[in-house]
């Protein structure tokens, strides 16, 4: 299981025009990446749409926030049109970034053989350690909000000291 202090696990995945877009390539940022089980749930927008209002404040804060699911780009990009979400989705549909970060949700929802994302949040630092690593204990509840925002700002005043 992935824990604070940790090297956080590089990917590469499709953004919702199908470029690709890697954890490497944000070096320098602190990221937060919001994994979530499926695009056109409640609580899954619900949260989306939660970062979508807070962008700012993370922005601010140096932060790029990254959702993740296991959804095709096609998908992704429907539903970042329908929320108008202002961050990148990106599709993890080999779930090799899911596997990674050790937050499979292998049968999701009682369909045998389908895997989805856990909900979690993981803040990355500049330096690409984890600060922050926070996984539902089922796919109803959202993260603390206020606490990742606390995370952005400790994980970019840490690289600063």
């Amino acid at each position: 299981m992935l824990q604070t202090g940790d090297k956080a696990p590089d990917f590469t995945l499709p953004n919702t025009k199908r470029e690709p877009v890697s954890l490497a390539g944000l070096q320098g940022k602190t990221v937060v990446l919001a994994f979530f089980p499926a695009a056109f749930t409640g609580v899954c927008e619900k949260e989306m749409c939660s970062f979508r209002d807070s962008l700012t404040a993370l922005n601010d804060l140096n932060a790029t926030v990254l959702g993740v699911s296991v959804d095709a780009p096609f998908s992704n990009a429907a539903f970042a049109e329908r929320n108008q979400l202002n961050f990148p989705l990106l599709s993890d549909y080999n779930r090799e970034a899911t596997r990674a970060y050790d937050v499979a949700h292998d049968d999701f929802a009682g369909m045998t053989g389908y895997t989805a994302a856990k909900r979690s949040v993981f803040v990355i630092d500049p330096s690409g350690a984890v600060t922050y690593a926070w996984i539902a204990p089922n796919p109803g509840v959202e993260p603390n909000y206020d606490e990742v925002q606390k995370a952005v700002a400790s994980a970019g005043a840490s690289t600063k000291a």
